[in-house]
């Protein structure tokens, strides 16, 4: 039962792989894929940090935003907490070397 979320959310990630993604094209501009991303991070952190932290890199991942190497943070980041989601996410730029 407690993963029961998590297990969600990948689902939902998996289903989108396998029915939307094959219309749009595949034209990712990170590695890995946004939604190898999210289902990595989902299964790392659960559907709320990882949540937040797909969100972000679904947001970045636009014409004008970042492309390359993207991955997971190894930890969550020292000032994100329940209260503050937005804290969980990089908003900008990609792997700094330090993840």
């Amino acid at each position: 039962m407690q993963r029961l979320p998590r297990n969600a959310g990948r689902a939902m990630i998996v289903a989108y792989r396998y029915t939307l993604s094959p219309l749009i094209g595949f034209h990712c501009r990170h590695l890995p894929t946004c939604s190898a991303y999210g289902e990595e991070a989902i299964e790392r952190f659960g559907l709320w940090a990882g949540g937040w932290m797909t969100l972000a890199r679904l947001l970045r991942c636009q014409p004008f935003g970042t492309s390359g190497i993207d991955n997971v943070v190894a930890t969550i980041p020292s000032g994100a907490r329940w209260y503050l989601p937005w804290r969980y996410a990089r908003w900008r730029g990609v792997n700094d070397g330090n993840s």
